[in-house]
């Protein structure tokens, strides 16, 4: 099929090829259509383990496709199964699908020069900006995900109490910068702040309420008395949609503080900031246009295939500031191809970028804002749904946390003594049945059942199914320890 005596790879026979690609879009076609007929997940047998760990084979096309079939695509994690409610993954889409086919076939570097998929992502920003409702001046980028822009974030905010010359004299010796955020934050707020440099013991993680947002009293007491013992608070990181119950901290009186203290204000909005799209749940995110950034993914509430991760900084001159990084061989023009300065890469860390505002573009395209923004509030929906069929089985089944958002955490009542320990060998035959996909979560000393409804393909009945073998499982271990 291809060219064995020149240096392209192209094929030597493109209607073969073309016959084989199509065949591969078929498969992948199918298995989207039929996943209610599939496990959620299944473990890997060790003799697929074993080929797995073997020397990189050579194939033809062909074979390399089969490959994929056997022993890839029937042990993924799942998420795209509308069972799977392990952990915040979106569900991906056919339509996402065949835009990263395009965007591939284009093999786009996104990092600057004057082409239209830089035109695309920055079209994209814009959507972004007013979605938020921040200023005009404001600039924002595709990454990787929401770890990879809260990391920006920090970095934006080092910059703006010390400044650019921090990139190339470090930190000043007398200056000592602390940050904050719940105990419920994501651990990629406490990497954030190793990876820059400042360390995680500088991160102050602030105890929650009963609703799991961020303690605002204790905030305060905590940066006052470090400004008291001479250090400096520089960053608070709020969470809309806690990654552990789905929690939205309170936004607006964590930006009247940080006005006060003038500190930079950054949320955290991996999955839960979409939900600014829905109406009836926008609301609950009052506050989050007053940041000085953002960081959030569509690749979960807004079902984008992996990765596609923004990050938003009201001030566009703090974000170029803190990562343009001039050089001869990125010379820029005001015409040609090294025209339309700034580039992507002058506001964050990579220059080779793929194109990911595509498949972003088509999702938002071709289903549209209040399609979406219906698939989110389905989600929340159903969390509620079975937040109720819990509440119908109490003499087996317990809420461990209040029903927020899209998550939900509940246990069964095991015998005290081991409630815990069996929790936690439920959750892993359930998996294991390849039914149903929750995770674990230890909140308060309980280990508990947490179903993260993320995929726009689940419905009431899949909730149904969640809690028949729940119920199931728990009875006969139940059983099987008495």
């Amino acid at each position: 099929m291809f060219e064995t005596d020149g240096n392209s790879l192209d094929p030597k026979d493109w209607d073969d090829f073309r016959h084989q690609a199509h065949k591969m879009l078929d498969d992948m076609l199918d298995y989207s259509q039929n996943l209610r007929n599939q496990h959620v997940w299944q473990a890997m047998p060790p003799a697929v383990q074993n080929h797995l760990r073997a020397l990189l084979p050579e194939h033809d096309l062909a074979q390399a496709h089969d490959f994929f079939m056997k022993y890839v695509l029937p042990y993924a994690v799942g998420n795209a199964h509308p069972r799977f409610m392990g952990w915040v993954h979106g569900g991906g889409t056919p339509i996402g699908m065949v835009a990263e086919m395009l965007a591939a076939g284009l093999n786009a570097n996104v990092g600057g020069r004057n082409q239209a998929p830089v035109e695309i992502e920055r079209q994209l920003t814009r959507w972004v900006i007013e979605l938020f409702h921040f200023p005009e001046t404001a600039s924002g980028l595709f990454v990787t995900g929401t770890s990879m822009a809260n990391l920006m974030g920090c970095l934006c905010a080092r910059t703006q109490i010390i400044g650019s010359a921090v990139r190339e004299k470090g930190l000043p010796s007398h200056l000592t910068l602390t940050a904050y955020t719940s105990t419920s934050a994501h651990v990629c707020i406490e990497q954030a702040m190793d990876i820059c440099g400042l360390g995680s013991q500088s991160l102050r993680k602030i105890s929650v309420n009963d609703a799991y947002q961020m303690d605002i009293n204790l905030l305060a007491q905590r940066i006052a008395a470090d400004k008291q013992s001479g250090k400096t608070p520089f960053l608070v990181v709020a969470t809309v949609g806690s990654v552990d119950v789905g929690a939205i901290d309170n936004l607006n009186a964590i930006a009247d503080l940080c006005q006060r203290e003038e500190i930079w204000f950054h949320v955290d909005g991996a999955f839960g900031a979409l939900a600014m799209l829905v109406p009836t749940l926008s609301p609950y995110l009052e506050g989050i246009e007053r940041a000085d950034s953002i960081a959030f993914d569509f690749h979960k509430w807004g079902q984008v295939p992996y990765d596609a991760g923004f990050i938003l900084v009201r001030n566009g001159q703090i974000q170029e500031r803190t990562f343009t990084s001039p050089a001869s061989y990125l010379q820029r023009q005001t015409r040609g191809l090294s025209g339309n300065s700034p580039w992507p890469c002058d506001l964050g860390i990579d220059l080779s970028r793929s194109f990911r505002a595509l498949k972003t573009w088509f999702t938002l395209s071709v289903y549209g804002k209040e399609k979406l923004a219906n698939v989110i509030l389905h989600t929340c929906t159903l969390a509620n749904y079975l937040k109720s069929c819990i509440e119908n089985h109490a003499d087996q089944l317990e809420l461990v946390a209040p029903v927020s958002l899209n998550i939900v955490c509940f246990r069964y009542l095991f015998d005290l003594k081991i409630i815990n320990q069996l929790n936690t060998e439920l959750i892993l035959q359930l998996q294991e049945s390849g039914y149903v996909a929750p995770s674990s979560i230890m909140l308060e000393n309980k280990i508990a059942i947490r179903a993260a409804i993320v995929n726009h393909r689940t419905t009431h009945q899949d909730i149904d199914c969640l809690i028949s073998f729940v119920l199931a499982f728990g009875k006969k271990l139940s059983v099987s320890v008495n």
